[in-house]
């Protein structure tokens, strides 16, 4: 049935679901990239499609910025569609030098400024992890295909334009964080809530310290290696639940 802000009918979703947060990227990865691609949900312009990818139901949707907006549409997509898996394939901004701009960074864990996982978790401090299957396989996928990722934990902030930002950033730096965006840490924390699995796939389209940054149309088009690997991951998924 559909919800207020997903018009899909019931069974429109595969089991599988990629989130970019630009509802043109879910756009350019179902054209580009699926067999026989579906609009199944254009609902104020947050794009879903249902298609194949190596033989695999696989599906995208966007989630909007920040982390209200992806709660929102991961919630949804697990309670009244079923989905059992979200592949977050996102941009963020590089914290070090040395991670370049498309680099992909595969996030194990966030970090957050909000508090919607203390909402969530009696406000006691909620440990938001990626699922470590999949975060594994894309390891090991990556790997596989020659193609280099990097591991570990981001940040994900309320605020794009953030207070003493500098300060910020030089303490996430401190604490080993590779890169700053806004919203793993919400999708983590619906995840773990709901019974699903999910793993965040970055793409830097910005470098920090380096003041480097990719255009607005580089950020809808060039992340097709981080798209690469979680459509890889995604059919490997879908074809593990597909009933025998």
């Amino acid at each position: 049935m559909a919800t207020i802000h997903i018009s899909a009918a019931p069974g429109d979703f595969a089991d599988v679901v990629l989130m970019p947060g630009d509802p043109l990227r879910a756009r350019y990865i179902a054209e580009r990239f699926l067999e026989q691609p579906r609009e199944v949900t254009a609902v104020r312009n947050m794009l879903g499609f249902t298609g194949q990818y190596q033989g695999q139901r696989v599906s995208v949707m966007g989630h909007g910025m920040g982390i209200p907006s992806v709660s929102i549409y991961a919630t949804e997509l697990i309670r009244h569609y079923g989905v059992r898996v979200l592949i977050r394939v996102g941009s963020c901004g590089a914290l070090r030098p040395e991670v370049d701009l498309k680099d992909v960074i595969v996030a194990l864990a966030a970090g957050t400024d909000s508090r919607v996982n203390r909402h969530r978790f009696l406000d006691h401090d909620f440990p938001a992890v990626a699922d470590f299957d999949l975060a594994r396989k894309a390891m090991e996928f990556a790997a596989r295909r020659g193609q280099a990722v990097r591991a570990g934990s981001v940040f994900s902030s309320d605020l794009f334009y953030t207070p003493d930002a500098a300060l910020l950033h030089a303490t996430l730096v401190r604490m080993g964080m590779l890169a700053i965006e806004m919203e793993v840490a919400g999708l983590y924390g619906v995840a773990a809530e709901e019974g699903a699995r999910a793993l965040a796939l970055l793409s830097v389209a910005d470098n920090l310290p380096a003041g480097t940054a990719l255009s607005s149309a580089e950020r809808e088009t060039s992340f097709d290696a981080m798209i690469g690997l979680a459509l890889e991951l995604a059919a490997a998924e879908a074809a593990a639940l597909a009933p025998r």
